[in-house]
């Protein structure tokens, strides 16, 4: 497979910008080899719904502009309908876990989040920055605007917000015991 094919898919996977320097490691090639590949992309997606979007050291995968009427009607369907289970199940870890990054959300959860978290950005509800122990990844929290619409100012006046952040502690704790127990369960 050509490489600009391999980087279009961690380009698709990722969902997020991705560094040049991070795509060489991640592909065993130099950074020359990934710019000259990032041109066969960018030429072999002109008459395609996606674009590629450079930012400096970055690139992301994005869709088309000239798609952006017919992605902004979809955008407006999807904002009609409530955010469902999953979306509330997000919310809340973002809420009482946040800043949260999307691999720990993930964990609570169980099921990659990717597609939730995007929803929930879209709406406004929570807000994405740069992780500051990680600057690969991404921390998610709670928007102004969701604690205003909440009623509240600070977090911690959520409700039951003590208890409710005990038991993720709790559960998480659990998680990180089960690989340890099911060891001692096979050596025994």
């Amino acid at each position: 497979m050509e490489l600009a094919q391999r980087i279009e898919a961690v380009l698709f996977y990722k969902g997020e910008p991705v560094a040049k320097r991070e795509l060489s490691r991640i592909l065993g090639v130099s950074d020359e080899e990934i710019a000259a590949a990032l041109v066969s992309l960018i030429s072999s997606l002109e008459a395609r719904g996606l674009r590629v979007l450079e930012t400096g050291e970055e690139v992301a995968l994005v869709t088309a502009p000239e798609l952006a009427e017919t992605l902004e009607q979809i955008r407006k369907e999807e904002l009609k309908r409530d955010i469902g289970k999953a979306g509330a199940e997000t919310l809340s870890i973002v809420l009482y876990r946040g800043p949260v990054t999307r691999t720990d959300i993930d964990y609570v959860r169980g099921v990659n989040s990717s597609f939730i978290l995007r929803n929930l950005l879209m709406r406004g509800l929570i807000e994405r920055s740069q992780n500051p122990k990680d600057a690969r990844t991404f921390v998610y929290d709670a928007s102004p605007e969701l604690l205003q619409m909440l009623g509240v100012t600070n977090r911690t006046e959520l409700p039951e917000y003590a208890e409710i952040l005990a038991k993720l502690d709790q559960f998480e704790k659990e998680r990180l015991d089960e690989p340890s127990e099911a060891l001692a369960e096979a050596s025994s």
